[in-house]
């Protein structure tokens, strides 16, 4: 994966797949030792394969990210990220991850928040209203 890799080149290539794709949102997953800092994510061929992964000592993450219209005529950038980890080695590998994902959550939220909002006044030429919701 490229350095400077879009969200687009992110989450649609290995080791992710797409598991619902429309003109508003993005579903993708992943699975494997994500704990681990070798890289591995077995490579799934379709979606029916990702919700019946249950492999002992691995986790199955799902992300969704999508827009949803606001009462006020503004959009909401909404995501969400849920993980399941399957026998002891799995709960153990995702526990030794808890804490640091903790630790950065409202790091990496305002980081992508920003950069969002950035990217989306520039486009429109400014005065772009957003708000995040999920994790």
């Amino acid at each position: 994966m490229p350095v400077r890799a879009s969200f687009e080149e992110l989450f649609r290539n290995p080791p992710f797949l797409v598991l619902e794709d429309d003109d508003l949102g993005l579903v993708c997953g992943i699975v494997g030792r994500i704990w681990t800092l070798r890289r591995d994510y077995p490579q799934l061929s379709d979606p029916g394969e990702f919700r019946a992964w249950d492999r002992r000592g691995t986790a199955r993450v799902a992300f969704a990210n999508w827009v949803q219209p606001d009462d006020d005529g503004t959009s909401l950038l909404c995501s969400e990220t849920r993980v399941q980890a399957y026998g002891t080695r799995g709960q153990v590998g995702l526990a030794g991850v808890r804490p640091l994902i903790r630790s950065f959550q409202h790091l990496i939220a305002t980081e992508a928040l920003t950069a969002a909002v950035r990217a989306a006044e520039t486009a429109g030429g400014g005065g772009a209203e957003t708000a995040a919701g999920g994790a």
